[in-house]
């Protein structure tokens, strides 16, 4: 049996909805802890990250699981919508990478005021364009530890600029209002440059069947961060296997409680 296939089993544990406000807009979310009494410095958490156009739910209930995975391991998460994503306020086409390291930062604010949880010890994990935000965020949001999963790099976005011009106003990208503003914004971004400053410790998660964010732009974040990359055989942009998820989920845990 696989330790998906045992995670399975495992009970949903103890996860309560969460929001709180930037500016002036509400951010819904949910926090995740672990069963039982908290250690007298409280419990470990991280923060999860979802990418473009993603949700606090990700691709097949990726960030779910992960949640309550940890949770059965001692680590609470809080895992929540970016503005104009999911169910929290705003509208897509305002969305930048600025507001979205806004939102990190104030999660960061809301989850170590939270009893029970160690404010020292608040990680943060991003996927995909949540991986570039979290390097963004690293510096200012001070992460106990940075866990990048398929991050993405500006280069994702060049193809959007018509002529290497951008567009007047709103791109329609499949029903998905993208504003100028986070084009001319995302493309000028020097995310590698923040994950070289932090300084922290940090570790990169990457399928090496990526097409989405090559393969190439996980060992970059991973020179960076002056960290190590854990390649996940056979896997694409989303980790599409079981198999693969068991791995991802396993080595993700290893780094992130320290084993």
């Amino acid at each position: 049996m696989t330790d998906r296939a045992r995670g399975s089993n495992e009970q949903a544990l103890n996860e309560e909805f969460a929001q709180f406000s930037v500016g002036g807009q509400r951010v819904y979310g949910m926090l995740h802890r672990p069963t039982g009494d908290a250690p007298a410095q409280g419990w470990p958490s991280v923060i999860l990250l979802h990418g473009f156009t993603g949700s606090r739910t990700s691709d097949h209930r990726l960030f779910p699981l992960l949640s309550r995975h940890l949770a059965a391991r001692g680590v609470a998460s809080l895992r929540f919508d970016f503005r104009g994503s999911g169910e929290s306020h705003g509208d897509f086409s305002e969305m930048t990478v600025t507001r979205e390291v806004e939102d990190t930062l104030a999660a960061f604010d809301y989850v170590r005021r939270q009893p029970g949880i160690d404010p020292e010890r608040v990680m943060l994990l991003g996927f995909s364009m949540g991986g570039l935000v979290a390097a963004q965020s690293a510096a200012q949001a001070r992460p106990h530890r940075l866990a990048l999963w398929a991050p993405a790099l500006p280069d994702l976005w060049l193809p959007f600029l018509r002529g290497g011009f951008l567009p007047a106003t709103i791109t329609d990208y499949g029903g998905w209002p993208l504003g100028r503003d986070f084009l001319q914004e995302v493309t000028r971004l020097r995310p590698l440059d923040a994950a070289a400053a932090w300084g922290g410790e940090a570790r990169v998660f990457h399928g090496d069947q990526d097409k989405t964010c090559p393969p190439e732009y996980g060992v970059r974040y991973a020179q960076a961060l002056r960290c190590d990359a854990v390649a996940i055989p056979g896997a694409g942009h989303t980790f599409d296997n079981l198999e693969q998820v068991d791995l991802l989920f396993r080595e993700t845990t290893r780094f992130l409680t320290g084993g």
